[in-house]
């Protein structure tokens, strides 16, 4: 189904939303962990409420979509990333719509020609309204129709929500575990009413593997071919710091990058890159193809992610190689670090 670009009077009522909002400054007593729900009339989703501003740094409303943009914000909230590559990748893993607060110089200018068409002006530090999309592995974008749509009754929710939490500060304390304070929609016959809710997350749906077929033959002549080295190999996949856009108007994504690294000496056999969607499937075949490059095997590989072990274990078994599951890939991160340096990240 094909995306559709909100019209001018969804900018209106959006921009209207946001300055009605920025204006009770919710950042002043709210935190990023009074988080609530509103649920989107038109489709039945539920988008997590989260205010940032408490710290003076960034003045936003985030709008997680439904059970994956929640399990990305507590992921984050959490376990704030340290290192900066993986701090920018948790960032574009979000799944998220977000209305932020900003300067001029960092708006687009398609968001200057909609501001322009609206007949508004602004001026200051952090006096801009600018909105934009977040998916996982892809550049933050412009909005859909139905993007604008849901953010606009989000903001006009959350100005009414952010209001009541700060005269009752127990507004959000569940009434059992697991159930979420969420702003319910009503069809009447005076048009759309809200009404409070207590609301437990969908259930996350866990991404199945893709079915790798292997190729015993394959196996038997690499086994037989390559040379096994006394040494360990890491191996990852992560997303590329840079995004690629590949026609003009579609959003870019970030392609996975596999990389390979040497335990002892950090030296790195290989990288390759895939798109969104395709890099699970393509990481077995990453490993063989390196192999057979150059014709060595490690005793070990080490790995730090549970799909990368379920992945490679069908073939590190059959070719003798001892596969662990680590914490940590000291070279391999250290590897990835100076590329994202190099890179600008």
């Amino acid at each position: 189904m094909k995306e559709t670009s909100p019209t001018t009077a969804d900018w209106q009522a959006l921009y209207q939303a946001a300055l009605e909002f920025k204006e009770i400054e919710a950042w002043t007593w709210m935190y990023d962990s009074d988080v609530f729900g509103v649920q989107d009339p038109a489709s039945g989703e539920i988008g997590y409420c989260c205010i940032m501003g408490n710290l003076g740094e960034m003045f936003a409303l985030a709008l997680y979509l439904g059970s994956e943009g929640l399990e990305s914000y507590m992921r984050i909230a959490s376990e704030p990333p340290l290192d900066p590559s993986e701090a920018f990748e948790e960032l574009m893993l979000q799944k998220c719509l977000m209305a932020s607060f900003a300067n001029r110089e960092e708006l687009s200018k398609e968001d200057r020609q909609v501001i322009k068409r609206l007949g508004l002006k602004f001026r200051g530090r952090n006096a801009w309204p600018l909105f934009r999309s977040y998916r996982p592995a892809y550049h933050p974008w412009h909005l859909t129709a139905d993007e604008a749509r849901f953010l606009t009754l989000a903001l006009q929710q959350a100005r009414e929500v952010c209001l009541r939490f700060r005269e009752d500060p127990a507004l959000f304390e569940p009434p059992q575990d697991d159930l979420w304070f969420v702003r319910v929609p009503e069809e009447t016959e005076e048009g759309l009413s809200w009404r409070d809710a207590w609301l437990e997350p969908d259930l996350l749906e866990e991404e199945d593997l893709p079915d790798v077929p292997l190729d015993e033959l394959r196996l038997a002549r690499l086994k037989k071919a390559a040379q096994f080295m006394d040494a360990i190999w890491e191996m990852d996949f992560f997303l590329s710091p840079t995004a690629v856009h590949e026609k003009r108007g579609e959003r870019p994504y970030y392609p996975y990058l596999t990389m390979t690294v040497d335990h002892k000496s950090g030296f790195i056999f290989g990288t390759d890159l895939a798109s969104p969607g395709t890099h699970l499937e393509k990481f077995p075949e990453r490993f063989l193809a390196l192999a057979e490059g150059l014709k060595k095997l490690p005793t070990e590989l080490w790995v730090k992610r549970e799909d990368a072990y379920d992945l490679l274990e069908p073939l590190t078994s059959r070719l003798g190689i001892e596969l662990y599951l680590v914490d940590e890939l000291e070279s391999l991160e250290a590897a990835r670090t100076a590329l994202g340096q190099f890179m600008g990240v």
